[in-house]
């Protein structure tokens, strides 16, 4: 690891939330972690600043799968590396100076790093093998605050309760349907299920709505999802995770724990087996990314 941000909390405890962290997302649950950040994604486009700004850059619309695969990368690099190492400062370099670019409130900036914590612990709780437990989710929490120091947010929640209390405070009080909700999220629900037969897509486009709650899906223009549905995902999200879960302690008790797999280690729509750095990023603003500051 590089050298501690001034700011941060003391470098073990850092150290030891990077651990688990990476732990979490790379050897324990990464289809979970993904798929939590995919719906963390679409709760954001719920709040109507986010997606005006969306809306008005264009990159969800005309270059979803880029901004999807970008946004996955970088995440998957700060977990991956730690972050700060050489390649997670980078990284975050690389995030200032394309938020740099837009006029982004910092409020914004609190919601969307609360998800980053919330989602994965509510999606675990929820549908996973086995929930986090009380450390895990603190060392989730001090693993994305110290990514929000660096990335320059203030107001930052000092706990892991206040943070969860901020992220359900914006999504009772700040949530409202706008029509770039519906336009953004429309976008992003498209290209996540590109990947996928078409005979299949209208099914699975019906079980992914049926992941948010009835006020959620109105926020984004669409109809809340039948409760029968909702329980069909429910009880088929909860199967796979624990067919998953015990065919992960019969291999670990076999073979030992797997080798981490993170995003950023698989091939990509977008860039195909491997990446740079310097790839990531809107197309119009990469030659300036691109420049020496």
């Amino acid at each position: 690891m590089g050298a501690p941000h001034p700011d941060s909390p003391s470098p073990q405890p850092l150290a030891a939330s990077e651990a688990c962290c990476h732990r979490l997302a790379g050897v324990l649950f990464p289809w979970d972690v993904t798929r939590a950040l995919e719906l963390a994604l679409l709760k954001t486009f719920c709040v109507p600043a986010i997606s005006g700004l969306l809306a008005r850059t264009g990159e969800f619309e005309q270059r979803p799968r880029k901004r999807y695969d970008d946004t996955g990368l970088m995440v998957a690099e700060l977990l991956r590396h730690g972050i700060d190492s050489p390649a997670g400062a980078a990284v975050i370099a690389r995030m200032n100076r394309i938020h740099g670019h837009y006029a982004i409130g910092n409020d914004d900036f609190l919601y969307v790093l609360s998800s980053f914590v919330a989602e994965p612990i509510r999606w675990l709780e929820r549908y996973g093998w086995r929930p986090l437990t009380a450390e895990e989710r603190e060392h989730l929490f001090r693993f994305w605050r110290a990514v929000g120091e660096r990335m320059g947010i203030t107001a930052l929640p000092a706990s892991l309760a206040e943070l969860l209390a901020l992220n359900d405070r914006v999504e009772r009080e700040i949530f409202r349907y706008a029509e770039s909700n519906h336009r953004i999220a429309e976008a992003t629900l498209a290209m996540l299920l590109d990947d996928w037969p078409a005979p299949l897509r209208p099914l699975l486009r019906r079980a992914l709505r049926a992941l948010l709650a009835g006020d959620e899906a109105g926020c984004l223009g669409w109809p809340a999802a039948p409760g029968l549905l909702q329980g069909l995902v429910l009880v088929a999200l909860r199967s796979r995770s624990r067919i998953t879960g015990s065919w992960r302690q019969l291999r670990r008790a076999l073979a030992g724990e797997p080798a981490p797999c993170f995003y950023s280690q698989r091939p990509t729509p977008s860039y195909g087996r491997s990446f740079r750095l310097d790839q990531l990023g809107p197309p119009p603003l990469l030659p300036h990314l691109n420049h020496p500051e």
